[in-house]
């Protein structure tokens, strides 16, 4: 492993599971100090899929640097409480803040709850942002930074269509996914302005979503019969983290892009590795 990551201090939300854990275990196993942030701390007897304490022991097993901080990022005075609890517990200020954990329920607008349309903002919107402005007084003095923000292809505008058979029952994917790609649309808005207002500073802002689909538990769990469809043609896990670390450890010039993941690794000639840094045919 090339340790390229030693020294820094790093952030990653949602990451008791699935991609953020899995950012998590790698940027660890390439040296860097990591605060995994989720609200499942623990999942003895919770019923939960993933832990930060499991997280953590992965981390920790390959000789890695873990600190496990418990929060709910629709919460503004627990959200509040992240950057501090990892500058403190990391000794210094963060080099690096991947905004993963989302919110990502799906049903269609006309009936979309107002509780849950607020949740949803306050965890893929309010919370990055918040996050960002904490992290950027740190990144500004040491003269660099890195903040990347996990976005998704429901942000994009599509045109509607309606059947030419006369039907007015749309496309059967992307029912649902409005309210979520509304919430992802404003964090690629928030990626361009702060990637523009940062200019010249060293601290680098961009997204990264997948093409389409990590194929993670929870994803295929959500869109099990859109598999194998064109619109869900899943890339795998080590795919989207290895996108991701790319742009963990990009040039200052390397900024306010909004990319999906295949896209970076085909133009970069990158091949993805595994989650402890290792050649995944060995």
């Amino acid at each position: 492993m090339s340790g390229r990551f030693a020294g820094r201090r790093a952030i990653v939300t949602g990451a008791s599971r699935g991609i953020g854990a899995a950012i998590a275990q790698r940027l660890a196993a390439e040296g860097a100090a990591v605060a995994i942030v989720a609200r499942t701390v623990d999942d003895a007897g919770s019923g939960a899929t993933g832990s930060l304490r499991r997280v953590a022991a992965l981390i920790e097993g390959g000789g890695g640097t873990a600190a496990s901080i418990g929060a709910s990022l629709e919460d503004p005075e627990s959200r509040g409480r992240i950057v501090p609890a990892a500058e403190a517990a990391l000794d210094g200020p963060i080099d690096i803040l991947v905004n993963n954990a989302a919110a990502a329920m799906f049903q269609p607008l006309r009936d979309y709850p107002a509780k849950r349309a607020h949740l949803t903002f306050e965890v893929n919107v309010h919370a990055p942002l918040t996050l960002s402005q904490q992290v950027i007084p740190g990144m500004r003095e040491q003269g660099e930074g890195w903040i990347v923000n996990i976005g998704s292809g429901t942000s994009r505008l599509r045109p509607v269509e309606l059947p030419r058979d006369g039907t007015t029952d749309l496309d059967a994917p992307i029912h649902g996914t409005a309210l979520y790609g509304m919430s992802k649309a404003a964090q690629d808005r928030m990626t361009a302005g702060l990637a523009a207002e940062l200019a010249g500073t060293g601290i680098r802002v961009n997204s990264v979503r997948p093409r389409s689909a990590v194929a993670t538990a929870g994803a295929l769990s959500i869109a099990s019969d859109m598999v194998g469809s064109q619109w869900f043609v899943p890339e795998s896990l080590e795919e989207m983290t290895e996108a991701v670390v790319f742009v963990c450890d990009c040039a200052p010039t390397y900024t306010g892009r909004i990319e999906a993941s295949l896209d970076i690794l085909e133009r970069e000639g990158i091949t993805a590795l595994g989650l402890d840094g290792t050649s995944l045919s060995t």
